[in-house]
Order: C-alpha cells, then sequence, then structure tokens
C-alpha cells in the first residue's frame, strides 16, 4: 500500500462515514494525516472514527450538512479547535437527487441537488481557504466533481450542472489562492462501487455501465483515494487549478 508523507497534516473529509469519503478518510490516515469526518449520521461517523484508531492519528467527527454555510463554518473551527489547523480538505459530500429528463425536472429536486453538490462544495471550499489563510501554513482542497464534470448525463442534468460548476469553482480558486499557498483540485470519478450507487441503479444498469468503461468494470472507493491522498500530499506540490478524472477510461469513448 502506498504512502504519501501526510505526517503533520490535518484532514477534513466532507461525506466521509460511506463510500469515497470513508475509503479518503483511510487512506489519508494511513499516510500520517490526522483527521475530521464529517457526515449527516453521527453513528456512521463514529463507526469511521473507530477504524481509524489502528492508524494512531487524531480524529475528530462532525455532524455537518454542508448546504448550510453557517453549519460548515462552524464544523471548520471546531476543527481548528481540536485539530490545530487545517491543511487537506476533501470536499466530498454529495447526493445523486432526482432522476427525471430536464424537461420534466422539477424546482424542489433541482434545489436540492444544488444545494449539496454545489453550494456545498463552495461552503466548504470557501471555510476551508479562509482557515488555510489564517494558519498561514497553505494546503491543499480536493473537490470531488465526477465524470459528468465533463459530460451529460440523461435523466442528471441537476447532477451534471452541479459537477461542471464544481469544475468551475476549482479552476477559479486555484488561480486566486495559489499566492497563498493554496492548491486546489477536482477528482472526476467514474461509476464506482459505493452504496449511493448500488442503491440506486438495478444490476442491469451497473452491468451496462461497466460496459462503458474501458477496463470493463465499476471502479473502486479505494482507487479514488489513492488519488485524493497523492493530491493532497507534497508530492502533488505543481498540481492545481486541473480535474483529474479517474474514470476507468470513460471519458476515452
Amino acid at each position: 500500500m502506498n504512502s504519501y508523507g501526510l505526517g503533520g497534516k490535518v484532514a477534513v473529509v466532507t461525506g466521509g462515514a460511506s463510500g469515497i469519503g470513508r475509503a479518503c478518510a483511510h487512506v489519508l490516515a494511513r499516510s500520517g494525516a490526522d483527521i475530521s469526518v464529517w457526515d449527516l449520521d453521527q453513528d456512521a461517523i463514529d463507526v469511521v472514527l473507530q477504524e481509524l484508531e489502528r492508524f494512531e492519528c487524531r480524529t475528530h467527527g462532525a455532524v455537518v450538512d454542508v448546504s448550510d454555510s453557517s453549519a460548515v463554518d462552524a464544523a471548520m473551527d471546531q476543527v481548528i479547535d481540536k485539530l490545530g489547523h487545517v491543511s487537506v480538505v476533501v470536499a466530498n459530500a454529495g447526493i445523486g437527487g432526482e432522476q427525471a429528463p430536464s424537461g420534466d425536472y422539477t424546482d424542489q429536486g433541482w434545489h436540492r441537488v444544488i444545494s449539496v453538490n454545489l453550494d456545498g462544495v463552495f461552503y466548504t471550499q470557501r471555510a476551508a481557504i479562509r482557515a488555510m489563510k489564517a494558519g498561514g501554513r497553505g494546503g491543499s482542497v480536493i473537490n470531488m466533481a465526477s465524470i459528468l464534470g465533463a459530460v451529460g448525463f440523461a435523466s442528471s442534468s441537476a447532477y451534471a450542472a452541479a459537477k461542471h460548476g464544481v469544475v468551475g469553482l476549482t479552476q477559479t480558486a486555484a488561480w486566486e489562492h495559489a499566492a497563498d499557498g493554496i492548491r486546489v483540485n477536482a477528482v472526476g470519478p467514474g461509476f464506482i462501487h459505493t452504496p449511493l450507487v448500488e442503491k440506486s441503479l438495478t444490476p442491469e444498469v451497473l452491468q451496462f455501465l461497466e460496459s462503458q468503461h474501458a477496463l470493463q468494470r465499476l471502479g473502486e472507493a479505494e482507487e479514488v483515494a489513492e488519488l485524493v491522498a497523492w493530491l493532497a500530499s507534497d508530492g502533488a506540490s505543481f498540481a492545481t487549478g486541473t480535474y483529474y478524472p479517474i474514470d476507468g477510461g470513460y471519458l476515452a469513448r
């Protein structure tokens, strides 16, 4: 297993209690970082924090709705109080949301997806940048986009719009805050084996999606987490403002 030399760093992972977020928390902790896990489910947070004990890192957990900017800001303050500073933030929290053609998409469905998948990333990125500037150490912000940050997908207009927006937020912040020593990148997973995907898609759809990847399979959360950990590390010191698909060849068709 790779280790990315993250000793002395403090990492926040939103949506960190399951799927890609949980895998990120594990790989970052394995590489030496202290970890703050944010999610909506306290019990699930507690499970992940218990799992992280084997890495002998300091931990913190917070119940946070990332669509609430005041909750995001308060949680970031808690991290600084508990762990001293913030050097890595993985804005991973997201939802799948309503599935419907664009002409039939409801106001409620649209606003719910945008509030979590775009507003939530913006609030998290903003809080991260403020904390990193105040700490004077710089840092790495990693926003979780999707392959749908580069293409469309039927019945997912809100999700695709949000993920395209995440890429734009990332590129803009990277230019604005490079002088502060803050790198900002976006990761674009293909279809990944996560509870969210497996709950929302039928076996037939999953089989079809596997065929759309050059590697003829879905990805694993740990594979995405390895990319995230590299972007968090000093080894990625020249990486900023970039969108990194990790998609088994999906976008190469």
